[in-house]
């Protein structure tokens, strides 16, 4: 949320909007609203990454590119892939049980094939012992039959399951993470935080997150546009890719131009050094004159580093990092500060 609470952030959020409105030959209807509200909340991945390429391609949206937007990525909310998968997983396991029923049927004329091959084995009537045979061969392989269509129909269904599983991971994955940056969305964050705090850390070690915000980007924004703010989004979340790997480390985009790093079983020294080397390499970054290539603005960020105290919710923790970023960006940003 950053380090104003939930009612100063929507009114942010809110006029920020109210700008991109003004900016595009869009009316001020609900729809607009939601569909612009979504994007710079950053809690829409997959309506930002639609969204994106158009900003960049054209100066100013119509009412129709944003309600097709509203359409594909807010109304529909991804239901109608998971919907079709449901459908085709449940189609797969009735074919399975039709085989299955079709060889039961099979099994149970088989066994009374048998009972009657064992009642004239018992009368010792050749005419009927011979009828009998004859009926149980035939049975024999209307069994053996089944039993290969069942064996068929299950392997051909193990590769139908296996597409349907990865189809949802892939939509699990999608779900949780940020199509502008690569890393954990909101969503994700949320999640990995909770799986963080549900297991005690290590002895002598703590649990640890970084919150990291770029500096002064709504100057960003509003001087060069928001597909270059969008570009500054994503080089940092490609300068996080690029950490050195801790053991059950998270990285997400927390919020708009806010990131998040989680350092289970770590400790408060480690943490800060992970900050320094994300603030060090986006010091690097610099947006330059296409014509001179002139550096016009060098990117820089702020982090606050807070360990987890046990009995604690999540919310203090992130509070208290919130806190120690707050006095990183009051002493003059572009530093880490711990809590």
């Amino acid at each position: 949320m950053g380090h104003h609470d939930a009612k100063d952030h929507a009114l942010s959020l809110l006029r920020e909007v109210l700008v991109w409105i003004g900016q595009h030959d869009v009316s001020p209807d609900p729809i607009t609203y939601a569909v612009f509200y979504e994007h710079l909340s950053g809690r829409n991945d997959r309506l930002s990454a639609a969204l994106e390429p158009l900003l960049a391609a054209q100066a100013r949206l119509t009412d129709a590119q944003l309600r097709a937007l509203h359409a594909a990525h807010i109304a529909a909310s991804g239901g109608d892939d998971a919907e079709r998968i449901r459908g085709d997983m449940q189609r797969v396991m009735d074919r399975i049980a039709d085989s299955a029923a079709r060889t039961g049927e099979a099994a149970g004329a088989f066994g009374a094939g048998l009972d009657g091959l064992q009642n004239a084995l018992q009368a010792e009537d050749a005419a009927a012992l011979a009828v009998q045979v004859a009926q149980a061969r035939q049975k024999t392989q209307v069994m053996q039959a089944s039993v290969d269509a069942l064996q068929e129909q299950v392997s051909s269904s193990h590769a139908e399951i296996e597409r349907l599983r990865s189809d949802l991971e892939r939509m699990r994955e999608q779900a949780v993470r940020c199509a502008l940056t690569g890393v954990l969305n909101r969503r994700g964050f949320d999640d990995q935080l909770q799986k963080m705090l549900a297991t005690p850390p290590a002895d002598g070690a703590e649990h640890c997150v970084v919150l990291i915000d770029i500096d002064h980007f709504k100057r960003v924004n509003d001087t060069y546009g928001h597909p270059v703010g969008d570009k500054v989004i994503a080089g940092l979340g490609e300068v996080l890719r690029m950490l050195p790997p801790e053991p059950g480390m998270s990285l997400a985009r927390y919020g708009g131009e806010e990131f998040a790093i989680l350092l289970p079983s770590s400790s408060r020294r480690r943490a800060v050094r992970v900050a320094e080397w994300v603030r060090s390499r986006v010091g690097r970054i610099g947006l330059r004159s296409k014509q001179t290539q002139e550096v016009r603005l060098n990117i820089t960020v702020s982090a606050g580093v807070a360990a987890w105290k046990p009995g604690d919710e999540a919310r203090a923790l992130l509070v208290a990092a919130d806190g120690a970023l707050y006095r990183a960006k009051a002493a003059g940003r572009d530093r880490v500060v711990v809590d």
